[in-house]
């Protein structure tokens, strides 16, 4: 089996970047990576059986990243993006001594833009349930100014508004206005869009918090990091791509035909070759 023996590349700068979300929210991330840096291959994984990661324990998320770096590294990646917000908040630090390849977040950039950006040092925070009680933007908040006041907020039912496609309307500006009714009186001055689903949904939300409310989107962020990290390590594709393997490919461990439907609408391109595998196997 392919995945078993592993794919190798004669220059590592050829090499694809692993990218895992824990279903289809991450294509926000590879949307912004492919936009900067259009040159780099994409290997994507969806855990779209285990969908949602927010509600789970920590080490229950700790086993699944696990298991999608294993199956990531059979792929040759030169580098890997944790594209999920609550797999960011509770898995990257206890397994990057254990990746071979140079690893980064989706929480990290986008709190270094939010403390870059506030005025008045109030930041709000929205994502899942297991990001917003894990308090990690709290903590990198206040680690680059102690005296940051840090807001979280769950809002949990943006995640399914996102997949079936509810981006615009009545529903999701309802549903925005009652989680967001607290921080629009909370005088923050930006609010970060703390799961990788939420980008989708930003019309709603910047109409909600206003024009004096700063959205950080870390998807973006995300992917201005990785590009810097390649540029650090000497790992940036020289865009040529001889070799092994197609530019982006898609793996998911439930409902590829799915995942193929709601890819079409965030990425540029259609994508029909989205593979499933066993993850539970690596």
């Amino acid at each position: 089996m392919e995945e078993a023996r592993g794919i190798q590349y004669g220059d590592r700068r050829e090499a694809p970047i692993g990218v895992f979300d824990s279903g289809v929210g991450g294509l926000t991330v590879v949307r912004e990576i492919l936009h900067q840096l259009p040159a780099e291959r994409i290997t994507y994984f969806g855990d779209t059986a285990r969908v949602p990661y927010g509600s789970k324990s920590r080490e229950t998320i700790i086993r699944y990243s696990r298991q999608i770096i294993r199956f990531l590294m059979t792929r040759g990646v030169k580098a890997i993006v944790v594209a999920c917000n609550t797999a960011s908040a509770y898995a990257l630090e206890e397994l990057r001594p254990q990746v071979e390849v140079p690893i980064i977040g989706v929480v990290k950039p986008g709190a270094k833009m939010a403390a870059a950006v506030t005025r008045n040092g109030k930041i709000g925070v929205i994502g899942t349930e297991g990001t917003i009680s894990s308090g990690i933007y709290t903590s990198f908040l206040k680690d680059l100014r102690p005296d940051m006041q840090v807001l979280g907020k769950a809002c949990p039912l943006f995640v399914p508004l996102a997949e079936e496609g509810w981006l615009e309307g009545e529903v999701p500006m309802l549903v925005a206005r009652s989680y967001l009714e607290e921080l629009c009186h909370s005088g923050i001055d930006t609010l970060i869009l703390g799961c990788t689903h939420y980008p989708l949904l930003r019309p709603a939300i910047a109409e909600v918090m206003g024009p004096e409310v700063t959205l950080v989107n870390p998807a973006y962020e995300t992917a201005v990091s990785l590009q810097n990290l390649l540029q650090e390590q000497g790992l940036r594709s020289p865009g040529i791509h001889k070799g092994t393997g197609p530019l982006c490919e898609f793996f998911v461990s439930d409902a590829a035909d799915w995942f193929n439907r709601f890819a079409g609408r965030i990425l540029p391109a259609g994508i029909t070759n989205t593979r499933q595998i066993p993850i539970e196997e690596y």
